[in-house]
């Protein structure tokens, strides 16, 4: 079973910064991907950044590309999620969530965090 905790999110204004991290515990696979995901009141669950835990390799939606950075502590088995101008549209609850594959898709995931709540003022 794998456990992740997430932690960093608040209230910021716009044009703010915010990280968020996510640490894993539990089982883990000799190699998987780590993805963050958010999900605004009455939308979707919608796909924000990846990255390759053996590899470091990451990829991102075009909405917070150049904006967001994910990237991973290897030793203290945690991720994290960088956020800079962050926009109104930005806010939503962020999950992060652990794959055996490089997919943008949230049904492919298999194990989540709890979520934490983003919001940013106009």
């Amino acid at each position: 079973q794998v456990q992740l905790v997430e932690s960093g999110g608040g209230l910021v204004q716009a044009g703010g910064s915010l990280r968020l991290s996510c640490a894993v515990s539990g089982r883990t696979f000799s190699s998987y991907w780590m993805g963050w995901f958010r999900q605004a009141p009455g939308k979707e669950r919608e796909f924000v950044a990846q990255i390759s835990w053996r590899s470091g390799f990451t990829s991102y939606a075009d909405s917070v590309k150049g904006r967001f950075t994910v990237s991973r502590d290897n030793a203290k088995f945690t991720a994290y999620l960088q956020m800079n101008n962050l926009k109104p549209e930005d806010t939503a609850v962020y999950y992060c969530a652990v794959s055996d594959m490089f997919t943008s898709r949230p049904n492919e995931y298999n194990y989540w965090g709890q979520g934490t709540q983003v919001t940013v003022s106009s």
